[in-house]
């Protein structure tokens, strides 16, 4: 019942924060949310990592997250890829029935037509196309949107958890497995390391080995309550910010194809693992961290990989905004299912 208290008192900052960004994003200018990012990128997030991570348990059990990470990116990159590889077979075969009977050209599809275009579609034949969706299908946005969701259904206790799953998997998927995946499929190709010098620069993995050596120096009570304020106001911050980039995203296109890669990271994945994570000895609120993790919308990464390397962008325009709709309608269901 605590959880499920705490689910409303997430709501209402979180659609407030979100829906005040949606607002501002629609009357300034792009430099905003664009500045606003930057700054949240360079010191906000490091800056919350760092004072959240003073708070949290760091048994040594926590090293199981980024471990747990790594086992929901792949099993989402492997049903995705199924997907693909089934759906497309089986579209094909499908339309060539339905012209096998001799329909003509100007009756209506057929149903095995008609089946066939919303299992593969066209769209899904394309390797960007494919590439999108298998992204969308691994990385969840599990700093900017998954912090706050885990401070405040769990609490700073086990922060430490989110941040193990985020920086040492979630980061590191995007920017590792995912650029390898995005060149595969992508038609454009950055120059090398690229993608990989902004792993290595960013902030987030330096602030969180950062965290850990300053964790057993004291700070006056004072200091410490200034600290956890502005932990707190990144935290709205990031949301805002949140906000405004869903009010640039435009394209709605590809509703079923995005549907199904969400599916498989929002639903499938976390349900599969959160079944399995006792067997790992992982219970109790640290496994709720977990799968709140791993049931987190797509994140805002894949995006950039997409631009960086020409995959489908509004695929994956399709899957953020969507997603981030979906998690509040998913939050309750994992409550229930998982809350101890």
């Amino acid at each position: 019942m605590m959880e499920f208290e705490n689910l409303f008192k997430l709501y209402v900052p979180l659609v407030s924060w979100v829906g005040l960004g949606l607002l501002l994003g629609c009357q300034l200018p792009k430099s905003v949310p664009l500045s606003i990012g930057k700054f949240l990128f360079w010191v906000g997030v490091p800056l919350s990592i760092t004072v959240f991570l003073r708070q949290a348990d760091l048994s040594a059990s926590v090293w199981v997250a980024p471990f747990t990470c790594w086992l929901a990116i792949s099993l989402g990159a492997g049903l995705a890829a199924l997907w693909i590889r089934s759906s497309t077979k089986l579209s094909r075969l499908m339309v060539a029935t339905g012209s096998a009977t001799g329909s003509r050209s100007e009756s209506p599809p057929s149903w095995r037509q008609r089946l066939g275009e919303w299992l593969g579609s066209e769209r899904l034949h394309r390797l960007p196309s494919q590439g999108s969706f298998l992204l969308a299908a691994m990385i969840g946005n599990t700093g900017y949107l998954g912090y706050p969701v885990t401070l405040a259904l769990v609490g700073p206790e086990f922060f430490g958890w989110a941040v193990f799953y985020d920086t040492l998997g979630s980061t590191l998927g995007a920017y590792g497995l995912g650029v390898m995946l995005a060149a595969r499929f992508g038609s454009s190709h950055p120059g090398a390391g690229q993608l990989w010098r902004a792993l290595l620069i960013n902030p987030a993995l330096w602030s969180f080995w950062l965290g850990l050596a300053l964790r057993p120096v004291a700070l006056p009570v004072s200091i410490e309550q200034g600290l956890k304020t502005v932990g707190w106001g990144i935290i709205a911050l990031s949301l805002l910010l949140l906000g405004m980039r869903l009010s640039q995203l435009t394209s709605w296109q590809n509703l079923h194809q995005a549907t199904v890669s969400l599916a498989i990271k929002m639903l499938i994945v976390p349900l599969t693992l959160g079944l399995l994570l006792p067997l790992l000895g992982i219970t109790g609120l640290p496994k709720l961290v977990l799968i709140l993790q791993m049931a987190m919308p797509p994140a805002f990464a894949t995006l950039v990989i997409a631009e960086a390397y020409n995959l489908d962008r509004e695929l994956t325009v399709t899957t953020l905004a969507l997603g981030s709709g979906l998690l509040l309608l998913l939050l309750p269901l994992w409550l229930w299912l998982f809350a101890p």
